[in-house]
C-alpha cells in the first residue's frame, strides 16, 4: 500500500539519519578515531553491581561443554572459540557478545565456571579487542557487554594472572571510551538509555576524575527525563522496556548508595514511576499485557524486579501519557490499548493494536492479542503486529497503521510504524462501581473516512465486560454502503482456553482450574476462526478467535459482552 507523502517524507528522513549515524560510526571505528580510545588503564574494579537478571547454574555447565543456548538458538560450538565461528543468527550473536551469561557462571560459584569465564573474555579480547567492527561493536551490544563485565567481574577475575587482569581492564576502558564517543549519535530508545546506565555503572565501578561521574550522572539524568514518560512507561509503549530497564535501573540505583554517591533525582523518579507502571500491565498470574512488542513472559523475571518495589499498593487504572487503560474488579483483569504510535525513532516493535485490550480472570486469560514470537522468524513479525492480530476491529481487512517494510531502505533499523492514528482519545467512565472507559482513533480515517469508537464496561463485581463499537464518518453523517465499509471485531482466545457453544447456541470459554465466561452479541451472529498465539513461550501455538463480521453502513454501532458463569453453569449477576 502506498504511502501518504508526509509519511514517506518521514520515512526517508529516517533513514538518512540512520545512514548518517553509520557513517560517523565508521570514522569513529576507523584509525583516525582510534587513538582517542587509549589512555590510562583502572588499576582495578572498585566495586561489582549486582544483576537481578535470572541465573541458571545448568547453563553455565552447558556453556562449558561448549553448548551456547542464547536467544532462543542453541549453538554447539564443537571445542572452537564461539567468537570464532560464523553464525547467521544475529540475536544470537548480540547475546554472545552482549556476555550477559555470565551471570550464569556467577551462580554456578565454582572454580570451574570462573576459570571459563575467564577464558571465553579472553577469546573476545583476542578476537574482537583490536577491532571496533560488527556486531560485537554495537553500541548497543557494547553497553550490555560493559554492564555485564563490571557486574560479574569478580566472576571473571577470580584467580586471573596478572596479564589478563591488565588485558580485562585495559579492554574494558577501550569500550567505556568507545561507547562514551558514540552515545550522543545512538538512535532514539532504550538502547540509548542503556548506554548512558552502563557509562553511569564506569564512573562509579572504577578509579574515575568526579568530573566523570558528574557528567555520567548528568547525561543519564537528561535520558531518563525524556524516555521515561509521567506515568512511567517508556516512550516507545512497550512493557517489555519498563521491564528490561528496571533490571539495569534498580543496579544502578543501589551502586549509588553502596559508593556513598547520590543518584540524579531523575533516577529515583524513574524507578518510582516504572514499578507501579510494570504492575499496571500485569495480569494475574504475573504476565504481562501482549502489546507493542511485547511477547511470552517469564513470571519469575517480573518477580525479581517487583521484589524491590517499595510503593506496594494497587496497579494505576489510568496510564494517559503511555496511553493505556486499565479495568480491575476483583481478579478479573482488562488492560487496553488506548494511545497513539509512538515516535517514528522508537516504532521498530509498536503494533498496529489501537483499542484492543485483553481479558483475564485470575490466573487464566481469555482474551488475548497474538504478542510477538521473540526468538522466532523474523517473517512473522509483520503478522503479529497487524491489525488483525489484536483484539480490536478491522476495517476493510486494512491494518489501523502500516510498516516500512520495503527492501529499498536497507540503511534503516527495524520495520517503523507508519501512517497510524493521529488522534486517539479516551475518556474514563467509573461511577456507582463500575469502571470503564470510551476511546477513538482516526487510523481509519485518511484512507475509509471512518473513525472507530470503543466502549468497555466492566461491572462493579467484575461479572460481566460489556463493549459496544461505534464507527462514524469523519466528516459527520452517515457511512455509505460503497464497498469500503466491512467491519471485522476479533476477539483473540489464548490458546490454553477452550471455546465451545452451548445449548443455547451461545459461546463459552472455559479454562482448566478457572472461570467460565460466555459470549454473545445481540445484533450480530458470532463466527468462530482460527487463529494464531505467537507469544507462546516454545513458540507460536494454535488458537481460535471470535470474529463479528458486518457492513457498517448497515450497522453502524455493534454490542457485545461476557458474562462469567459460575461452575454449575448458572449466569452470575451483573
Amino acid at each position: 500500500m502506498a504511502l501518504a507523502a508526509d509519511d514517506t517524507t518521514r520515512l526517508w528522513t529516517l533513514v538518512a539519519k540512520e545512514v548518517w549515524r553509520k557513517a560517523r560510526r565508521r570514522l569513529r571505528a576507523g584509525p583516525v578515531y582510534r587513538w582517542r580510545y587509549s589512555g590510562r588503564t583502572p588499576e582495578r574494579v572498585l566495586i561489582a553491581p549486582p544483576d537481578l537478571r535470572l541465573a541458571d547454574p545448568q547453563i553455565a555447565l552447558e556453556i562449558y561443554y561448549g553448548r551456547f543456548p542464547l536467544s532462543g538458538h542453541l549453538v554447539e560450538t564443537g571445542g572452537q572459540s564461539p567468537f570464532q565461528l560464523d553464525v547467521a543468527h544475529n540475536g544470537w550473536q548480540r547475546s554472545l557478545h552482549g556476555f550477559r551469561w555470565l551471570r550464569h557462571m556467577r551462580a554456578a560459584g565454582t572454580e570451574l565456571a570462573a576459570a571459563n569465564a575467564r577464558a571465553l573474555a579472553s577469546d573476545w579480547i583476542a578476537a574482537h579487542g583490536n577491532r571496533i567492527a560488527g556486531i560485537a561493536w554495537e553500541p548497543g551490544t557494547t553497553a550490555k557487554r560493559i554492564i555485564a563485565w563490571q557486574q560479574h567481574s569478580s566472576v571473571v577475575l577470580q584467580g586471573a594472572e596478572f596479564p589478563f587482569y591488565r588485558a580485562f581492564l585495559k579492554s574494558l576502558a577501550v569500550q567505556i571510551r568507545y561507547l562514551r564517543s558514540v552515545t550522543r549519535e545512538m538512535p532514539d530508545g532504550k538502547d540509548r538509555l542503556r548506554a548512558r546506565v552502563a557509562l553511569a555503572f564506569a564512573a562509579l565501578s572504577l578509579p574515575a576524575p568526579a568530573s566523570a561521574l558528574r557528567a555520567a550522572t548528568r547525561n543519564l539524568g537528561e535520558e531518563l527525563d525524556r524516555q521515561i514518560l509521567p506515568d512511567g512507561g517508556h516512550i516507545s509503549r512497550n512493557p517489555l522496556a519498563v521491564l528490561e530497564l528496571l533490571a539495569d535501573l534498580l543496579p544502578l540505583r543501589q551502586t549509588y548508595a553502596n559508593q556513598a554517591e547520590t543518584p540524579p533525582a531523575a533516577l529515583i523518579g524513574a524507578i518510582d514511576r516504572m514499578l507501579p507502571a510494570l504492575r499496571f500491565f500485569r495480569h494475574h498470574d504475573g504476565s504481562l499485557a501482549r502489546f507493542n512488542g511485547m511477547g511470552a513472559t517469564i513470571q519469575d523475571r517480573i518477580a525479581a524486579i517487583l521484589r524491590h518495589d517499595d510503593t506496594a499498593g494497587q496497579p494505576l487504572l489510568h496510564a494517559p501519557y503511555s496511553g493505556y487503560e486499565r479495568l480491575a474488579m476483583g481478579d478479573v483483569t482488562v488492560i487496553a490499548d488506548t494511545g497513539a504510535p509512538p515516535p517514528l525513532d522508537v516504532s521498530n516493535s509498536a503494533h498496529a493494536g489501537c483499542l484492543s485490550f485483553e481479558l483475564s480472570s485470575g490466573r487464566q486469560h481469555y482474551i488475548v492479542n497474538a504478542g510477538v514470537d521473540t526468538y522466532g522468524a523474523a517473517e512473522f513479525r509483520p503478522l503479529a503486529r497487524a491489525t488483525a492480530a489484536h483484539s480490536t476491529a478491522t476495517l476493510n481487512d486494512t491494518s489501523s497503521a502500516r510498516f516500512a517494510l520495503s527492501l529499498r531502505v536497507g540503511g534503516l533499523p527495524g520495520s517503523p510504524l507508519l501512517g497510524g492514528p493521529r488522534n486517539v482519545s479516551s475518556q474514563r467512565l467509573d461511577d456507582g462501581g463500575r469502571q470503564g472507559f470510551v476511546a477513538r482513533h482516526d487510523g481509519y480515517a485518511q484512507r475509509f473516512g471512518i473513525v472507530h469508537e470503543r466502549e468497555l464496561i466492566l461491572s462493579a463485581n467484575g461479572n460481566v465486560l460489556t463493549g459496544r463499537d461505534r464507527f462514524l464518518r469523519s466528516s459527520g453523517g452517515a457511512i455509505r454502503n460503497d464497498g469500503r465499509d466491512d467491519v471485522a471485531i476479533r476477539f483473540h482466545i489464548h490458546p490454553d482456553t477452550s471455546l465451545f457453544r452451548d445449548e443455547h447456541d451461545r459461546l463459552v470459554l472455559a479454562a482448566e482450574g478457572g472461570d467460565i465466561w460466555v459470549f454473545t452479541s445481540p445484533e450480530i451472529q458470532p463466527e468462530v476462526e482460527e487463529s494464531i498465539f505467537f507469544a507462546g513461550i516454545a513458540g507460536p501455538r494454535r488458537s481460535r478467535q471470535i470474529v463479528l463480521h458486518f457492513n457498517a453502513s448497515a450497522l453502524a454501532e455493534a454490542h457485545w459482552q461476557f458474562v462469567r458463569t459460575g461452575p454449575a453453569g448458572f449466569a452470575a449477576r451483573s
